[in-house]
Formats: structure tokens, C-alpha cells, sequence
């Protein structure tokens, strides 16, 4: 079989590679991709740099990328496309115009239940199977047999989820991925440590920055131990303080009290705050409260983001009842998603 891929994220490849181990050796994946899982149309690192350095002034070049796929789907016999709903979305129309019988696979959804209800129409008229990999996302959908629950990708990507709650002595701290997050967050960092004293803090930075990114960004880091392991480290930890984004998920799947933090530019705060109607911004108190649960974490946003708020949260928070909780969420996510998209994919 041949499946066309468009996975433009960095994160989209990482349950790409999760999925390939369940799809049967005869499948070729052509398309955009990490080249670690094959031989994509581009290198994944330069489209980042082509695409979304400057997004107005390369809109012709993914014009071109949208063609060039489209063109190439011509000779797969499927098409499976993941996350970046931006692209992906535009690029699925044009495949449906083109070929109104292809087979057209969405895996990881834009969180329509979230804001922009109305690419679920979109999405329910251009694609053919929706890979869901939120409990509830299916409540907003019309057409009950496109879309199916899989399961969710971290379940097949954390390989270890801790048996018991223990003090450690180590606290972990993830100010994000991005620029704006991990310079808002760090001060605060810095200034945070010297109210926990005896205790190792580890610094997770992502595997992609290299020495002299981090030393321009996150600046003196003397007082932390460096990790790139954000998995295990987690595990390791006692507690965590991370920002907003998949990491405050890791952590309570894998089951380690945290504190969620955030601070955005305010107007980038205020238009989000217009769009997303949503009483919480991290998934797991998002699940739990679908569950009809209290909150999993504490969440602190903008002008709450302070060394006050952040030390009483830690030293307040029931950490025994918080991984009591994460064994709950496992329960309710259920089980991985890659084997059951490989299903969905090869049947």
C-alpha cells in the first residue's frame, strides 16, 4: 500500500513513528514527514524554516506543496493526513475535488469542541475516516460513523507510568517550547528555587535547542540540572512547574504533581479568551471536568503567574490524591491510539 502523509508537525511525527510500528511492512509513506521514517517530499526541518519563519511571504510555496501532494495522491491508494488544520484542512478539499473516491484519513484532530466549530463540516465533507483522540470530541460531529475514538498517542508513547507516590527530591521545570513562554517563565523560575531549597531542580529543555539558543534564552541556568528526557525525568520528579501545553498531560498520565503556568502577550490573551469558551486550558482538568470531577491542578494564568501563587500551590497541593487522580485519566483515556489507526488505515 501507498498512504500519503502530511505531518508538518513535530509532534505529528512523533506518533507517526509510534504508528509505523504497527503498519504492515508493504506500506510506503510518501509525502511530508521526518525523514528518520522514510524519504519525504521535504525535509521536515527546512520546511519549518521555508513555511513558518515568515508565513505571508511563503503562502505561494504552500500553494505549490498543496499541488505537488495533491498531484502525488494520484498514485496512493489512501492519504493520511495529521494535525496542522491550517494546511491540512485546504489540502483535503482539493484531494476530495480531485479525487471524489479516495480514501482520506484525519488523525489528530483540530480541536473544533474547543473553538472554530465550523471546520467539523469541513471535515465531516472532505475526509472519509476521523481518528479521535479526545473521549468527547465526537459530541459535535453530525456523522457518527466517520468518527471514532482511537485512544490517546501519549499512552503508546510513555513507556513507564509511576506504581506509587514517593518524594524524590527532585523538581522538575518546563518553561515551554517556545521564545515568548520560556523568557516570561524562567525569571519566575530562578526567583521560585531559592523558596524550595535542598532539593535538585531539573531543567527540561527540549532535544532540538542547541548551546548557544539556550544560553541567548533561558540565561543563567547554573542553579538547574539539565534534562532532555522529559519522559523519565518527569517520573523521577516529585513535582513539576510547566507551562500550559502537552507537557501538564504527560505529567498527570505519568503521575506527577504539577503546577500549570502561562503568560501570553495580552492582546493575544484577550482574543483567545473572545474565541475559546473553556472554563480550563489544560486537557487533563478539561477531561475532568467532563467527568464531572473537581480539577486535577491548579492552573495560573498572566498577572497570577507569581513566585507567591506557585510556592503555595506546592506546598498545598494533596500530591498523594493528585496520582490517585492520574490512574483515573489513565482509565478514561483507555488505551493508546497507533494500533488502532494502523486498523483503521489497512483495512
Amino acid at each position: 500500500m501507498k498512504l500519503l502523509v502530511c505531518a508538518m508537525e513535530a509532534s505529528s511525527n512523533v506518533h507517526l513513528k509510534e504508528l509505523k510500528k504497527y503498519l504492515n511492512s508493504d506500506v510506503e509513506l510518501v509525502g511530508v514527514f521526518d525523514k528518520e521514517l522514510g524519504n519525504p517530499l521535504y525535509d521536515l526541518t527546512s520546511l519549518a524554516i521555508m513555511g513558518f519563519v515568515d508565513a505571508l511571504k511563503k503562502l505561494r510555496f504552500f500553494f505549490r506543496l498543496r499541488d505537488k501532494l495533491v498531484e502525488l495522491a494520484s498514485s496512493c491508494d489512501k492519504v493520511l493526513l495529521m494535525d496542522s488544520s491550517g494546511f491540512n484542512l485546504p489540502l483535503a478539499k482539493k484531494l476530495r475535488e480531485t479525487y471524489p473516491n479516495k480514501e482520506i484519513i484525519y488523525y489528530i484532530l483540530p480541536q473544533a469542541w474547543a473553538w472554530k466549530k465550523g471546520r467539523v463540516k469541513k471535515l465531516e465533507a472532505y475526509c472519509s475516516k476521523l481518528c479521535s483522540i479526545i473521549p468527547f470530541e465526537s459530541e459535535i460531529y453530525n456523522d457518527k460513523n466517520k468518527i471514532t475514538y482511537v485512544g490517546h498517542p501519549l499512552l503508546d508513547e510513555i513507556k513507564d507510568f509511576k506504581t506509587q507516590f514517593q518524594e524524590t527530591n527532585k523538581i522538575a521545570f518546563m518553561p515551554g517550547s517556545r521564545k515568548t513562554e520560556i523568557t516570561n517563565l524562567m525569571p519566575i523560575f530562578k526567583e521560585l528555587i531559592k523558596k524550595i531549597p535542598n532539593k535538585e531542580y531539573i531543567l527540561i529543555i527540549p532535544a532540538k535547542f542547541d548551546d548557544a539558543y539556550i544560553k541567548k534564552i533561558y540565561g543563567d541556568i547554573s542553579n538547574f540540572t539539565i534534562s532532555r528526557n522529559t519522559h523519565q525525568t518527569l517520573k523521577e520528579c516529585e513535582y513539576a512547574f510547566i507551562c500550559s501545553g502537552t507537557a501538564t498531560l504527560e505529567a498527570a498520565l505519568i503521575g506527577t504533581p504539577f503546577t500549570l503556568s502561562y503568560i501570553a502577550k495580552k492582546f493575544d490573551f484577550f482574543i483567545g479568551k473572545m474565541f475559546v469558551k473553556l472554563n480550563f486550558v489544560g486537557l487533563a482538568n478539561i477531561f475532568f471536568e467532563k467527568m464531572g470531577k473537581k480539577p486535577l491542578h491548579s492552573e495560573f494564568l498572566q498577572e497570577d503567574v507569581n513566585v507567591e501563587n506557585l510556592l503555595n500551590d506546592y506546598e498545598n497541593l494533596d500530591k498523594k490524591l493528585f496520582f490517585e487522580n492520574s490512574k483515573i485519566l489513565r482509565e478514561y483515556l483507555k488505551n493508546g491510539s497507533s494500533q488502532n489507526v494502523a486498523r483503521i488505515i489497512q483495512n
